[in-house]
């Protein structure tokens, strides 16, 4: 049985695609439909899918970070990115001979990948090369204008609404629908999904070492790897230490 996952942050765009799968593909097993790249991560490393459909631009974890740690970790999976790009930058893709569907996804192009994929034996189809090659065409391309990181956010501790700068923040943990904050001061919440906190952040400060932790990397004071691969962070003003699953331990290779 070929077992797949997807990853894609837009519902309708996600619905309709498991759906053309299991039109053209009906023997493919899709064991995950995610919505953020880093829980797709996270499922892929426990699941091992044969396919992960990967959308490019989510919040967090973009698709291209995603794909930079299957690779990194050694993960044997094929690699479809989906995008929205417009057909100029489909060159990009084709440059660094890599699966894409093109959004909105049609049944002929989705025909051609599936046989495609059906075709390769169990070897990835996405080398190291290939995804740098991916990632250098793509950034040739014109971008839309950045939005900048957020500065500040307003969270609650009690009753009291409470303006935190993103900066003073050592890390963020999810809880349900809520998001905690904690600073050296202590914590506060904010009614926002992690990954909507995540979109916001600058990604060189604020990593995502966990499906629902984001840490500072200027509040990290030291690593411990145990002999599962997972890790533990020891952070600088807090004596609480946080979790690292193993699918995001890459990010740590020098320390």
């Amino acid at each position: 049985m070929t077992t797949a996952i997807i990853a894609e942050d837009e519902d309708i765009l996600r619905t309709e695609l498991q759906d053309r799968l299991t039109e053209v593909w009906p023997a493919l097993q899709i064991v995950a439909s995610l919505d953020d790249g880093a829980a797709a991560l996270e499922e892929i490393w426990e699941r091992k899918p044969d396919i992960v459909f990967l959308d490019i631009r989510m919040p967090g974890m973009s698709g291209l970070e995603v794909a930079a740690a299957v690779v990194a970790q050694g993960i044997s999976t094929q690699i479809v990115f989906v995008t929205a790009f417009d057909q100029h930058a489909i060159e990009a893709f084709d440059r660094g001979a890599v699966d894409y569907l093109l959004k909105p996804v049609t049944a002929e192009r989705l025909r051609h990948t599936v046989a495609r994929l059906q075709a390769r034996t169990t070897s990835p189809s996405l080398s190291a090369d290939a995804l740098a090659a991916l990632s250098q065409a793509l950034r040739e391309q014109p971008e839309a204008p950045k939005t900048a990181p957020i500065r500040w956010i307003v969270a609650s501790s009690g009753n009291e609404a409470r303006m935190v700068l993103v900066e003073d923040i050592l890390y963020i943990q999810a809880d349900n629908k809520y998001c905690v904050v904690m600073t050296a001061e202590g914590e506060s919440l904010i009614r926002k999904p992690i990954k909507e906190l995540a979109a916001g952040l600058d990604p060189e400060m604020f990593w995502q070492v966990h499906r629902g932790t984001i840490v500072n990397v200027r509040a990290v004071k030291s690593l411990t790897r145990d002999d599962a691969g997972r890790g533990v962070l020891k952070l600088r003003q807090r004596t609480e230490t946080l979790a690292v699953s193993q699918p995001f331990m890459h990010r740590f290779r020098g320390m």
